[in-house]
């Protein structure tokens, strides 16, 4: 009899976390590896919540909280829903949880039978196909446009009698790409006669440039609304990664659904990381803009530096911090690029296969200028090489 499940057998790590951590090992042996392969801002957490969370332990606030996370908590999710999503949701209809993966993760164990099937656009999130199939349901993968986004015409195609829900992330990982609200509404008009749920992966939210404003999908009408879970995070936001805090929002029923979930798993969120999160949502939101701002900047000049090499195409990003060039003019896949850019160039991607789209490699601007002038040095003169130049 084997040893491990069926499901777990055909499951692979996180390789975005595995070109992270081999980045840092090559740092730890003093080889100057520049990582432009990180998911996460290069800013400091903020010193007020770093405040909170000492105080939340010097007052002993150590102990377990409700598995959907402390009321105040919820009540600051809720109001930041209002304001920034133009959501109404009750503090019941939100449940705090270990970061908006677990979110996801809860949202589909909750949701998904097996057999069912779940729309995923590619290029897609690592973590989603892994997910869909832990929940005993089958990942369905909807190709996009050159632009990277789906439409309804691409939706109905993929749509068959056992399609029960749709994955949903904007502005996207790995893309940048983002959707405005007449495509969103035309999206939710789509899948209305099927009946169908999104999980709406919104993490990136605040992270809009070039005056683009973000629309979350529940907003769009009632419909969407009632089908919906909004999923989010204080990690990007207010650059808490390992702080561990995202949560989901939905119609109540799906709610108590989660929370029952979590409750068997993570018990509750960390309960001093939630007092952190209290302070960043309630507490000055200046740092928030100031990071937008640099990130803005950054785009621009990773942007312009890339259509200056031959041999590379990008889309244009309006959201994130990522970039994901095509490998316009190589003979070769996204995983051997990245390998032998990280071998030879000392700069760390991930490859386009980890998104499902092998002839794409993904860049984050969320490093220093430092690091992406020499980033972008490093991977010019690579592509010359690799080139014959």
């Amino acid at each position: 009899m084997e040893r491990l499940s069926l499901r777990v057998r055909g499951l692979k790590p996180s390789e975005t976390l595995g070109v992270a951590a081999k980045a840092k090992e090559l740092k730890a042996k003093g080889i100057n590896v520049v990582d432009l392969g990180a998911g996460e801002p290069d800013f400091p957490t903020p010193e007020n919540v770093k405040a909170a969370a000492i105080k939340a332990i010097e007052e002993n606030f150590t102990y377990y909280t409700p598995a959907s996370g402390i009321w105040e908590l919820k009540k600051a999710v809720a109001r930041k829903l209002r304001n920034f999503n133009n959501l109404d949701y009750d503090p019941g209809q939100i449940c705090i949880s270990c970061g908006a993966k677990q979110s996801i993760y809860n949202a589909l164990q909750a949701l998904i039978d097996p057999g069912d099937e779940v729309l995923i656009p590619i290029p897609y999130w690592v973590s989603y196909p892994a997910q869909v199939t832990l929940a005993g349901g089958v990942p369905r993968y909807i190709p996009t446009g050159s632009d990277y986004k789906i439409t309804p015409e691409l939706i109905e195609e993929s749509i068959t009698e056992k399609t029960k829900a749709l994955i949903l992330n904007y502005p996207s990982n790995p893309t940048g790409v983002t959707y405005n609200g007449r495509e969103l509404k035309e999206i939710a008009d789509a899948i209305l006669p099927y009946d169908l749920i999104v999980i709406s992966d919104e993490v990136y939210e605040y992270f809009t440039y070039d005056r683009v404003k973000h629309v979350s999908f529940a907003s769009i009408n009632e419909d969407a609304y009632r089908r919906t879970v909004t999923v989010s995070a204080l990690s990007k936001t207010y650059s808490m990664t390992g702080w561990r805090i995202g949560y989901s929002a939905c119609p109540i029923d799906m709610a108590e659904a989660i929370s029952k979930i979590q409750s068997h798993t993570t018990s509750n969120p960390t309960s001093i990381s939630q007092k952190a999160a209290l302070e960043a949502l309630n507490g000055p939101q200046e740092r928030v803009a100031e990071m937008v701002k640099a990130f803005s900047e950054r785009r621009k000049f990773v942007l312009e530096r890339i259509r200056e090499i031959d041999g590379l195409e990008c889309v244009k990003p309006y959201g994130a911090f990522y970039v994901f060039p095509e490998l316009s003019g190589f003979q070769i896949s996204s995983s051997e690029f990245s390998s032998r850019l990280l071998e030879e160039g000392l700069v760390a991607t991930i490859p386009g296969e980890a998104f499902g789209s092998p002839k794409n490699f993904r860049i984050s601007y969320s490093a220093s200028m430092e690091d992406l002038r020499k980033g972008m040095d490093r991977l010019e003169k690579f592509c010359s090489q690799l080139a014959g130049k």
